[in-house]
């Protein structure tokens, strides 16, 4: 273990990597697209990340788990000068990103399909404006709390490739880990909490796109929280 690669977790924080039998159509873009966009670890890791994408862009942003892509592809769209690099390693969540992006792939997303805890230790210091984990699997039972995502190692890990004043953003239906974020995130140095009152973080992020999940959460009455955090 070293300051610059903590030692990684022998738990997975996500859970299974397939679901329901994929169409031809996603099975092909997962053998044809997919390649194309993939970062590969075994690479050299380039000293301005910015470097990884096909076209310039202003700054670079990391989504962890992006599930169906919705907030994926409406950031890609809303912000063509960041470069989006989305990390999904659920094999039918990445297929239905791939079947969104129609023909013309964006010049500025790069993807990731395994742990993004290797991604975060093969990308440069202080190289992201921004980290958001949307609605992570929030591991309920006291017995996996371990693979929860956020942990003292993990943010650890955000502090490093955050640049100062980079944003942190969680958001999350499940009132345990919202709490359980909240501690660790106002427990570490590097992070503040960005809210001056209760209602702030019930508010959505500006541009918002929702996500299929969200929509069933609050249709069964879970309230979400929309955390934000400041790389110091």
């Amino acid at each position: 273990m070293t300051a610059d690669h903590p030692e990684r977790s022998t738990e997975a924080f996500f859970g299974r990597r397939r679901g329901k039998r994929l169409r031809p159509r996603q099975h092909a873009l997962l053998e044809t697209v997919l390649p194309r966009l993939r970062l590969n670890l075994l690479d050299e890791a380039p000293a301005d990340v910015r470097a990884l994408f096909a076209r310039p862009v202003r700054d670079v942003r990391l989504e962890i788990g992006f599930g169906g892509g919705e907030h994926l592809m409406a950031e890609i769209e809303r912000a063509p000068e960041t470069g989006m690099i989305g990390v999904e390693p659920f094999v039918n969540g990445m297929a239905k990103l791939l079947s969104a992006l129609g023909e013309e792939i964006p010049a500025n997303l790069r993807l990731y399909d395994d742990d993004a805890t290797a991604l975060l230790d093969w990308l440069p210091e202080a190289s992201l404006s921004g980290i958001d984990l949307l609605y992570p699997d929030p591991w309920p039972k006291k017995k996996h709390w371990k693979r929860r995502f956020v942990s003292a190692t993990n943010l650890d890990r955000f502090a490093r490739v955050m640049r100062p004043g980079a944003k942190f953003r969680f958001a999350s239906d499940i009132e345990s880990y919202v709490n359980w974020t909240l501690i660790h995130c106002r427990a570490h140095p590097a992070f503040v909490w960005q809210a001056a009152s209760a209602e702030d973080w019930h508010e959505p992020y500006p541009a918002w796109p929702g996500t299929r999940y969200e929509g069933k959460a609050v249709r069964e009455g879970r309230k979400p929280a929309y955390l934000t955090f400041l790389r110091r």
